[in-house]
């Protein structure tokens, strides 16, 4: 039996290669993420480097799979395959709808902003909203998650209860063992940076890394930058305002977190590191809601819990729910959420175009 591993980010490809250990009796084959039709086209003019579909992610991953010697398949297209493990359903492509799907949880997710509910409730390609919208797609068998927390968070969200099994992740599940590392600093402040800019979201970066200075107090700050990020530009700014900082482009960030005194992030998984190690942390997000939704950590297991599933899936040893529609979302028993001002005009301007039209027919027929 023959299964294909999605691939994406570093951080997702070296998910999908640690579940592929755990699987030694199947054949496996991986690809970087990809898309179909006008999305294709787009990436092919360099239009979606800011994502996983970006020629320079792209290119991240192969390095990744050539490295490790792994069998590549692009695209998907050379096999016939049993089971596919995805790292996100932004994105279905069209060649693996009729496959058995698992999708696996790469980290945090974004918050719920005017994007998101645009895609909600106007049924918007799901990728305009990042991750925010990550599990909507129900094109998918089953959904590996990071803990109890996030499948709260998926069920409010529409994601059906039956398709989502707590397995924690692979890369957040075993976070104790980054102490052992040889990163040479110790006692800092430590801010993990955002590809916000890259990903077409407003922030002040100049304003976020005063704050961090206030927070640092004097003391050693290291900046570790997003590898999404426009790193000449990054640098410039943190020089101009930090000079004194130390700017890592590169390298481990799970180390460089074990050996900090306080982290600061704004939108980035890295934060449940710096939750499960005890650091002093600062987000963006509600502490509170971190704290519910920090990856079980289970020594390392994640991925050999995923791979269990994978091989029951492929065994038929698990019942499957029935796959509903793309367009559609299992809707909770609770009371209905009140819509943003903004979504609730959208749809009210949209539901009375064609009252309006029907309005002005009567008008004109009137007047003739």
């Amino acid at each position: 039996m023959k299964i294909l591993h999605i691939c994406g980010s570093i951080n997702q490809t070296s998910q999908m290669h640690q579940i592929s250990k755990f699987l030694p009796e199947f054949e496996h084959y991986f690809t970087p993420y990809y898309a179909d039709g006008y999305l294709e086209v787009a990436r092919k003019y360099r239009m979606l480097e800011f994502s996983i579909l970006g020629n320079k992610l792209v290119h991240r991953a192969m390095d990744y799979l050539m490295q490790h010697d792994l069998n590549i398949d692009y695209r998907g297209d050379d096999h016939d395959y049993d089971l596919v493990l995805t790292c996100s359903d932004l994105v279905v492509q069209q060649n693996i709808r009729n496959k058995k799907v698992i999708l696996v949880q790469e980290g945090m997710t974004d918050p719920e902003g005017i994007a998101y509910h645009l895609v909600k409730n106007l049924k918007l390609p799901r990728y305009m909203a990042s991750t925010s919208t990550t599990g909507l797609s129900n094109d998918y068998d089953f959904f590996c998650v990071a803990s109890e927390g996030y499948r709260r968070l998926f069920i409010r969200k529409g994601v059906d209860p039956e398709r989502l099994l707590v397995t924690g992740i692979p890369n957040f599940d075993n976070c104790a063992e980054l102490n052992d590392n040889d990163f040479p600093h110790r006692n800092y402040v430590l801010v993990a940076t955002s590809d916000s800019r890259e990903t077409f979201k407003y922030e002040n970066r100049r304003k976020f890394i005063q704050h961090c200075l206030e927070i640092a107090g004097g003391r050693q700050v290291i900046f570790k930058l997003h590898p999404n990020e426009n790193v000449e530009r990054a640098v410039q700014e943190i020089k101009e305002e930090a000079p004194d900082a130390l700017v890592f482009p590169d390298g481990n960030i799970g180390h460089m977190i074990a050996n900090c005194d306080v982290l600061i992030t704004r939108f980035s998984s890295v934060v449940y590191i710096g939750m499960a190690l005890g650091k002093e942390v600062y987000s963006d997000f509600s502490m509170d809601e971190l704290r519910d939704m920090v990856p079980m950590q289970n020594g390392g297991a994640s991925a050999e819990h995923i791979a269990d599933i994978c091989r029951r899936h492929l065994l038929d040893e698990l019942p499957v729910p029935v796959r509903r529609r793309r367009q559609e979302q299992f809707i909770p028993k609770r009371k209905a959420v009140t819509l943003p001002v903004y979504a609730r005009y959208v749809r009210k301007s949209l539901s009375a175009r064609p009252l309006i039209k029907k309005m002005k027919q009567k008008i004109l027929a009137a007047n003739v």
